[in-house]
């Protein structure tokens, strides 16, 4: 199982004063949590994209073109691109100009977001929302099998066979397919043989054992090896020295980030016996102690029928950045060779 972070380069306020950091410190900072990733033995990095005042992730991949530079091994990745909202040659470019950048280490985790902002924005109507992305994923996988692509679709202007550069270190550069809780978007990743990154944010987290189950059914029935059929799962997570320091750490900027959305989708108020209820055992959070966080990864993983990449949702409105950097290298240099050690001993882990 490989170990990932991903971040929404949220605003960053500072709990001890109020300031809020400027938008150009919180990009430095943000790549340097990428660097101590990849010092500590992370394995991916993703960073979303969004179009709101709040976050600051609206151009992925120049943020990710930033750490290439500065890193050396941990893979580069989208969380999501909102494929719906782009010009899927635009995102082949710039996802093909990170690989090189990075030599051989970028991925796309294409999706439809979670908010909707991009579609005015961009011009396009949010009823097309659907047919918009069932398009633009094809072409985009079109565009990485061929140089020269000959397509028609309802919402692009053609391709008659123009040459797409320039071409990925990988091939094919990898794409895999960001997804809720809608049974049709795992069937569909499955009958295109994509790896599936499932993002889970609340609830049972036993619930989507049948929808991977699905996923992996319908690769089969399509014709895909199993090991083609990846799993990946992007959940909230963090780490501190101990379990009481890493969910008073969390708490603060996770109510903050949840109160904001909130008020606009007529949510309650996030309560803290909520949050540590989902932070225990059985709950979808992965927050605690190395350890803590070691036995849950590997509960999520049987309970899910194995998963080949775990990404933590670390973004945090109010946590000081030596917090961040100390819970990155927390997960880097303990909690991953718990899992790693755990799963090659063939620990059982319910």
């Amino acid at each position: 199982m490989q170990i990932g972070i991903d971040s929404f380069a949220a605003v960053v306020s500072d709990p001890a004063t109020g300031v809020t950091l400027s938008a150009s410190q919180r990009l430095q900072h943000l790549i340097e949590e990428i660097e101590t990733a990849d010092r500590a033995g992370v394995d991916s990095f993703g960073v979303g994209e969004h179009h709101r005042q709040e976050y600051l992730d609206s151009a992925p991949a120049v943020i990710l073109a930033a750490a290439a530079s500065r890193t050396d091994r941990i893979r580069l990745t989208s969380a999501v691109t909102v494929l719906s909202a782009a010009d899927p040659v635009r995102v082949f470019q710039e996802f093909a100009t990170l690989d090189l950048l990075s030599g051989g280490r970028a991925e796309i985790v294409a999706g439809r977001g979670s908010f909707t902002e991009a579609f005015p924005l961009f011009g396009l109507a949010l009823q097309d929302y659907d047919s918009l992305f069932a398009e633009k994923l094809d072409l985009l996988l079109k565009l990485r099998e061929s140089t020269q692509v000959h397509w028609t679709g309802q919402h692009r202007a053609p391709l008659t066979g123009q040459g797409v550069y320039p071409r990925p270190v990988q091939s094919p550069l990898p794409v895999w397919l960001g997804v809720g809780g809608t049974p049709q978007s795992f069937v569909r990743a499955g009958l295109l043989g994509l790896p599936l990154m499932v993002a889970i944010i609340g609830g049972d987290l036993r619930q989507f054992r049948p929808l991977i189950d699905l996923y992996r059914e319908a690769g089969r029935r399509a014709g895909h090896a199993p090991e083609s059929l990846k799993v990946g799962v992007h959940a909230f997570g963090f780490v501190a020295p101990t379990t009481t320091q890493a969910l008073d750490a969390f708490y603060p900027g996770y109510a903050r980030m949840l109160e904001t959305v909130g008020r606009e989708r007529g949510w309650a108020p996030p309560r803290r016996a909520q949050f540590d209820a989902a932070a225990g055992p059985g709950g979808p959070y992965l927050i605690g102690d190395p350890q803590t966080v070691a036995e849950k990864a590997l509960w999520v993983n049987d309970v899910l029928g194995g998963i080949d990449r775990l990404t933590f949702q670390m973004t945090n409105v109010l946590l000081p950045h030596a917090g961040m950097l100390e819970a990155i290298d927390l997960l880097g240099g303990r909690v991953k060779p718990l899992v790693q050690h755990a799963l090659a001993q063939g620990v059982p882990t319910t």
